[in-house]
């Protein structure tokens, strides 16, 4: 008998596993399996040597398999782990040669155009408020701060 304790971890094991597998497997086409733990390389050398005997799509499941067993006695699942049924996105399509859409770069938007304002000489801002001549702000500063002087005098 299964416990569910044991389903869940063997889950967990299997996904990351599955998971591991796949960066292990990218850092050797990318020559980066030296900087890979000895663990890790010897997965790869198990994988090497499934690819001797059995296609590339059985190679990797038993590879898989390997490491989720592995996952899941360091995880204390008790015994052999229970079968895990992956997702149907997990598993390897030998159909599907090519996974990577090309980036396409969006068409540009086509500029505004910007509408005269003959309020205040023309300039307005971009949210269609007309703009405030700084001579005007600074004159309007100059007949608060007389008159306050001559308020309190």
């Amino acid at each position: 008998m299964v416990k569910a304790t044991d389903k869940m971890i063997a889950r967990r094991a299997d996904t990351q596993a599955r998971a591991d597998f796949a960066t292990w497997s990218m850092m050797a086409k990318l020559n980066g399996a030296s900087s890979l733990s000895v663990e890790a390389q010897e997965f790869l050398a198990k994988y090497k040597a499934f690819l001797g005997e059995m296609n590339e799509t059985e190679a990797t499941a038993a590879t898989i398999a390997l490491i989720a067993k592995s996952y899941y006695a360091k995880m204390g699942g008790v015994g052999t782990p229970p079968a895990v049924t992956p997702a149907a996105h997990d598993i390897p399509d030998d159909s599907v040669t090519d996974n990577v859409t090309a980036f396409r770069r969006p068409k540009p938007a086509p500029a505004k155009v910007k509408k005269p304002d003959f309020r205040f000489g023309g300039s307005s801002t971009p949210s269609g408020k007309p703009k405030v001549p700084v001579a005007l702000i600074f004159a309007g500063l100059v007949v608060v701060y007389v008159g306050l002087q001559f308020l309190l005098k």
